[in-house]
């Protein structure tokens, strides 16, 4: 006698399987994840803080002795760009486009907030004129918190 099907036994093993390999491989996902989020916020810092540095060149060319005013004009909703210049001044040839989760959004004048989610963010800083313990030009977070300091440590 030939067999066409498989046993509600031998479907009941695999289902169980499957979803004893689920449990595993999902919590390992989501911290997946958190660190693509750390490692494109990394490039971010690096590519914001060196276009900072040749904008600076270019003002030093033009006889301006002082760093672009802000780095973006938009970038307050989610989609819009942000990290575009001053509207005088570009700052990044592509600007960002702005993510309230796994991404940036300005949050003020010279501040912008970097999320990994709805829970966890840390917040970046332009300093366009020296302003305490911050030389001029600077684009810092609060070295005490921890993903500021995943970031850019």
């Amino acid at each position: 006698m030939k067999r066409y099907a498989f046993t509600m036994i031998e479907l009941i093993f695999v289902i169980v399987v499957l979803g004893i390999l689920a449990s595993v491989a999902l919590p390992k996902m989501g911290s997946t994840l958190e660190a693509g989020y750390i490692a494109s916020a990394q490039g971010d810092v690096s590519a914001i803080r060196a276009s900072i540095a040749s904008v600076r060149q270019k003002q030093l060319v033009k006889g301006t002795n002082t760093f672009i005013p802000k780095l973006s004009v938009g970038g307050t909703v989610a989609g819009e760009a942000v990290f575009d210049g001053d509207g005088t001044n570009d700052l990044l040839t592509y600007p960002i486009v702005a993510k309230a989760v796994g991404g940036w959004i300005r949050t003020g004048a010279q501040t912008y907030k970097f999320s990994i989610d709805s829970a966890t963010s840390t917040t970046f800083t332009y300093y366009p004129t020296a302003s305490g313990t911050h030389k001029a030009g600077t684009f810092d977070c609060d070295h005490t918190d921890d993903i500021c300091k995943r970031i850019v440590e």
